[in-house]
């Protein structure tokens, strides 16, 4: 099971009485989520607790917000398909969503991170030139890639597939010779390349 915890002004919108659960969210399990006004459309920002792991919905309507846990899985569905991901760590967050619970939220260093994270997206939106202008996948692969201090990894999709591969019994040292692996592999492709 998932928790969707949100903000007061998503809440709000959602119309919905936040569960009292007490129920611990493992740690795939946990989310964020705020609502932005952005070029006079409302949009949804969810994040991963655990890894900062983040993507955003844009031009959200009523009848998305009446669903907004079928929004939130969809969605995560297609941000974690545009990173390449294998099924296998696909699978495991689809798992976890099949239920979700709505909730508010609990964790400031989370919610700092997403202003932190709001802000760089209504730069780059307004950079681009609106939302209409803006690849909303490209965004969400950039986010992901801005460095934060709150975690481990510095960049939130790798804390994302170190999550990952742990919970698939990958180690800290097999996840290091594959990375290594590949570069090699990398190296070894290209100076045929240029020999060509």
């Amino acid at each position: 099971m998932a928790i969707l915890r949100c903000t007061k002004k998503l809440l709000s919108e959602l119309k919905f009485k936040p569960s009292d659960s007490m129920q611990p969210a493992g740690e795939f399990s946990s989310w964020h989520a705020n609502l932005l006004r952005i070029d006079r459309r409302k949009c949804v920002l969810f994040t991963h607790d655990k890894t900062l792991y983040s993507f955003f919905v844009a031009g959200l309507t009523k009848p998305h917000f009446e669903n907004i846990r079928e929004v939130f899985r969809q969605n995560l569905f297609k941000s974690l398909v545009a990173e390449t991901l294998p099924q296998k760590h696909i699978e495991i967050f689809l798992d976890d969503i099949r239920k979700i619970e709505i909730a508010k939220t609990n964790n400031r260093s989370v919610l700092g991170s997403m202003n932190d994270l709001t802000f760089q997206l209504k730069y780059r939106i307004a950079y681009e030139g609106g939302l209409l202008n803006t690849d909303i996948t490209q965004l969400i692969h950039d986010l992901n890639r801005i460095p934060m201090s709150a975690i481990e990894e510095i960049y939130s999709i790798y804390e994302l597939r170190k999550l990952l591969e742990t919970r698939l019994g990958l180690t800290r040292i097999q996840t290091h010779h594959a990375i290594r692996i590949g570069q090699y592999l990398k190296r070894l492709k290209e100076a045929d390349n240029n020999e060509r």
